[in-house]
């Protein structure tokens, strides 16, 4: 069954979105020059209701990537400077003593962190200890904080970008694979082209500020989200994203050269993923459910973080992105 013929509805909405997204797509460039790539992913994941790991250089402008598509969506921003001295409360929020003025009574009141937000930047996520990284990972589970036995619900849509610098190491704390695995993207910035370079420095260093418009509501990205679920997926496309997921696996795949390299592989969540990832690129170009070739766009931004290579391929100087691309031809 494809979506056209069970809910009308649902037609009129994907031809909405597919529209919507055209014009966030022209906002987006009047800040950000380039990045065509990044910015995809970052609506795909967005529509998907998944959150996203961005590493680049700094000057690549990722803080400001987040903040205009925040600004075109309508939707709330908060920026996190994760630092060693960070502590748990400082994201979710702490529980303070107030007095009432009438009647003295002194009661706890719980005072909300800037993780009660629609976007958060969660910039340099790796400078800060594993307990503080854990108390922003729990959020983006259970999209739900927990103080004092209380549990508060967190603003819906929610969204984490959070972002690595590769080029320092000294003083921080990698994430775990286990806490990776949140992450439905892990995407590269890379550096802007000769002419991208030049347009950067000219739109930069001149008076003019661009003027953004909102282009869709919170409301109306809860309603497209909710559309990605109802989007049908043939069974060959979801056979193909769970065969190339499995072959990440060295006990599972019957790739001699995957077997040698890999130490450990892909879980089901990554299969998940690529079907959502998949659904919604379909529908953001309009069509109504989703091909192989859906499946394979997410294929590196999906598995990149999701492959440890083993010593094998470190010695050979064989990256996961090397597996991934031996995956795809395989």
């Amino acid at each position: 069954m494809s979506l056209s013929s069970s809910n009308s509805n649902d037609v009129q909405l994907v031809e909405k979105l597919s529209e919507s997204v055209k014009k966030i797509k022209i906002e987006i460039h009047k800040v950000i020059v380039g990045q065509d790539e990044i910015i995809d992913n970052t609506l795909v994941a967005l529509l998907s209701g998944g959150h996203t790991l961005l590493v680049g250089v700094p000057g690549l402008a990722k803080t400001l990537l987040i903040k205009t598509v925040a600004d075109v969506l309508d939707l709330n921003f908060s920026r996190i400077q994760f630092t060693p001295d960070l502590m748990p409360g400082d994201i979710t929020g702490t529980e303070i003593i107030e007095e009432d003025q009438i009647s003295h009574k002194r009661e706890f009141k719980f005072i909300r962190g800037p993780i009660f937000s629609n976007i958060i930047l969660a910039d340099e996520i790796n400078r800060t200890p594993p307990k503080t990284q854990s108390a922003l990972l729990e959020a983006m589970q259970e999209h739900n904080v927990t103080a004092m036995g209380n549990s508060y619900k967190l603003d819906e849509p929610f969204f984490v970008l959070a972002t690595q610098n590769p080029i320092e190491h000294e003083g921080t704390y990698p994430l775990p694979e286990a806490q990776l695995d949140r992450f439905m993207f892990k995407l590269w910035l890379d550096y802007p082209t000769y002419e991208e370079e030049i347009s950067i420095v000219k739109s930069t260093t001149s008076e003019v500020v661009p003027e953004l418009n909102k282009v869709i509501s919170k409301e109306e990205l809860i309603e497209f989200q909710q559309l990605v679920k109802r989007v049908p997926v043939a069974d060959n496309v979801i056979e193909y994203a769970i065969k190339k997921v499995k072959e990440t696996r060295p006990t599972e795949t019957e790739n001699p050269k995957l077997k040698e390299w890999i130490s450990w592989g892909a879980g089901p969540r990554a299969s998940q993923y690529l079907i959502i990832a998949a659904k919604t690129k379909a529908i953001m170009d309009g069509r109504y459910t989703p091909s192989i070739d859906d499946v394979k766009a997410s294929l590196v931004p999906i598995l990149r973080h999701r492959i440890i290579p083993n010593f094998n391929a470190e010695a050979d100087g064989i990256t996961s992105l090397d597996i991934i691309n031996t995956l795809m031809n395989d």
